[in-house]
């Protein structure tokens, strides 16, 4: 006996052909049986385009579902790529986590499944559970490079960077650097994650793909300009990795580093929040970032929150109120 359990097929299939040359739009669909729908499906969007030989490229957003940057610059990625331009395979899917992309909510409105922290997934899991599944099993294998779009959501705001780890796997490691210097946004960022367990990009990584990453602005929203740096971050994907003809457009870029925890400030306490550094600026060790107030009465010192090492104010807590555990800031290393 191997000990090794054989997984079932997933529930999930592509309502078209992912090999066929040309330009094909579809969904992956996975049966969900509900109130409203007895044989109802989840509907996830997809396109795939396809012609001659070369890698695939995997491009992926609503990760979380309230992050906007990314689903807005793969549709209309998917309704504009021709396969004449394409040499190699192009797979999009704008919003992975797609109920919850529609509910405007990080994690999924049916399970409350968070995507990035369910890999490898289950084939007979939750619904979340079964599109990680999908994702490692069957997408993840196909890819060469995989980008994979995010941005604060909701609860955080962020300068916009792309970024890649730092690996066992230097070459790897250099190889993703590399990409992110094509994608060309205004920062690039070599992370090291403090909690990989669960993330996609892990299973991308431990099976050697080039995995890219970004962090495009929050808020739970998105702009003009946050949404240009992500439509023209694919292109430059796509060129570097030779699936597009052309020259990556090239763009200046401030280098920063996430090397560890000391990186990130969490409130001790709840209350009313005051930043004191904005995003961009430049912090030195024992600078004040942010003051939170009570609220329940007047006459109470704020507690301060002190930065751990100097660089520059990578993202910060979005909403005016913080609870005891959030992230308040996130400092980049020059």
């Amino acid at each position: 006996m191997s000990g090794i359990v054989e997984l079932p097929p997933s529930p999930i299939s592509a309502t078209i052909d992912l090999q066929a040359r040309g330009v094909h739009h579809g969904f992956l669909r996975l049966p969900y049986s509900r109130d409203d729908s007895a044989w109802g499906s989840v509907m996830i969007p997809l396109t795939v385009v396809c012609n001659g030989n070369g890698p695939t490229a995997l491009l992926t957003g609503g990760n979380h579902g309230d992050e906007y940057e990314g689903p807005a610059a793969l549709f209309d990625l998917a309704q504009g790529l021709r396969a004449e331009d394409v040499s190699g395979r192009v797979i999009i899917v704008p919003a992975m986590n797609y109920p919850a992309f529609l509910a405007g909510a990080r994690t999924s409105p049916i399970d409350k499944g968070n995507l990035n922290r369910s890999f490898p997934g289950r084939p007979d899991g939750t619904v979340t559970q079964k599109i990680a599944d999908y994702f490692q099993r069957y997408l993840l294998p196909m890819a060469d490079i995989v980008l994979d779009y995010h941005s604060g959501g909701r609860t955080l705001d962020f300068v916009p960077f792309a970024a890649a780890h730092i690996l066992p796997d230097k070459t790897q490691e250099e190889a993703g650097f590399a990409a992110v210097a094509a994608f060309g946004a205004p920062y690039s960022m070599r992370m090291l994650e403090i909690d990989a367990v669960g993330m996609y990009d892990t299973a991308a990584e431990t099976m050697g793909k080039v995995f890219v990453t970004t962090e495009l602005g929050g808020g739970g929203t998105a702009t003009a300009k946050s949404i240009g740096i992500a439509r023209r971050g694919a292109l430059n994907v796509l060129r570097h990795a030779g699936i597009l003809q052309g020259s990556v457009e090239t763009q200046p870029t401030q280098w920063l580093d996430m090397p560890g925890t000391e990186c990130f400030t969490f409130s001790e306490s709840e209350g009313l929040l005051e930043p004191l550094i904005d995003l961009g600026e430049q912090v030195r060790k024992g600078d004040v970032l942010a003051r939170v107030y009570q609220t329940g009465r007047t006459g109470v010192a704020p507690i301060e929150f002190r930065a751990a090492l100097s660089g520059i104010l990578a993202a910060r807590h979005f909403p005016g109120l913080v609870k005891s555990g959030d992230c308040v800031a996130v400092i980049g290393t020059l």
